[in-house]
């Protein structure tokens, strides 16, 4: 449904409110490209491949951890003392 003006100052106005919405827009298009430039950067890419390898390794360990823990302390409350 189309608008209707009743003045050229209502276009204007309209006018003025897309250009800064256009404006926004770009700038936020912008920074977006800027952050992804700057997170391809060779010390970003090793630093987040990095973070993300710990965050694994961590995981792992406590899984491996959570399984091995019982079965470590139920050997060693059955073993033979002295054989």
């Amino acid at each position: 449904m189309a608008k209707k003006y009743s003045s050229y100052d209502q276009i204007n106005s309209d006018l003025e409110m897309i250009k800064l919405e256009r404006e926004i827009h770009l700038q936020y298009i912008l920074l977006n490209v800027e952050k992804t430039k700057e997170s391809l950067q060779p010390e970003n890419l090793f630093r987040e491949a990095l973070a993300s390898l710990k965050c694994k390794l961590s995981n792992s360990c406590g899984m491996i951890l959570q399984i091995a823990i019982p079965y470590l302390i139920n050997w060693l409350i059955h073993k033979k003392r002295g054989d």
